[in-house]
């Protein structure tokens, strides 16, 4: 019976306190043993459920009437505060704005970067794994088509590109630095001497 005197007193002291730990404390008793009860006992449950709930009340009634005595007292904050939750034209508003335009629709390579970037952010789902490998193979396709055109870019550009003069020295060949190409050069406008 002493169990019973407890869970009632903890129960008045929760409509008082809504706050466990602080109704325990003012009874005695662990939160561990109001928790075993609540897990054990379904009326317990239900009656600690409505004394939080009227606890709560009575917290919210004293916290308005608080606010309504600072109003009296013409306090700007409280009169805000009040305003902002309790009436319609004060309330905080979020404004949204859409663009109802269609959307232009993306080739498979933008598609395929963006993807990359939400995948690399962290950003997709893991059902989009297969997308994003495909995306991946996009993007490394356009990376070798990328560096394949670089490089035969690289070679027409180069006016020297491994020509052979005429003394069997190759021109550009080897290095790419342009003392050794201007060397290279140099000796293939030496006069050459013919044997007779």
């Amino acid at each position: 019976m002493k169990k019973d005197k407890v869970k009632t007193a903890f129960l008045e002291q929760l409509t008082k306190i809504p706050i466990i730990q602080l109704a325990c404390e003012k009874i005695g008793i662990a939160r561990a043993t109001v928790y075993r009860w609540k897990a054990e006992d379904e009326e317990f449950k239900e009656k600690m459920e409505n004394a939080l709930k009227e606890g709560e009340t009575m917290i919210n009634d004293m916290s308005e009437t608080q606010v309504i005595s600072l109003i009296k007292d013409k306090k700007w904050h409280a009169i805000s505060f009040w305003l902002r939750h309790h009436h319609p034209k004060y309330a905080q508003r979020i404004e949204i704005s859409t663009n109802n335009q269609p959307q232009e629709k993306l080739d498979p390579e933008q598609e395929a970067v963006v993807r990359e970037a939400l995948r690399l952010a962290g950003l997709t789902h893991p059902e989009e794994k297969i997308a994003d490998n495909n995306a991946e193979k996009i993007l490394t396709n356009k990376n070798d088509d990328d560096s394949t055109k670089q490089q035969s870019n690289e070679q027409s550009s180069e006016p020297t590109g491994k020509q052979t003069s005429e003394s069997g020295n190759k021109i550009g060949a080897g290095t790419d630095s342009a003392s050794d190409t201007k060397s290279a050069i140099e000796s293939n406008d030496k006069p050459t001497t013919s044997a007779p």
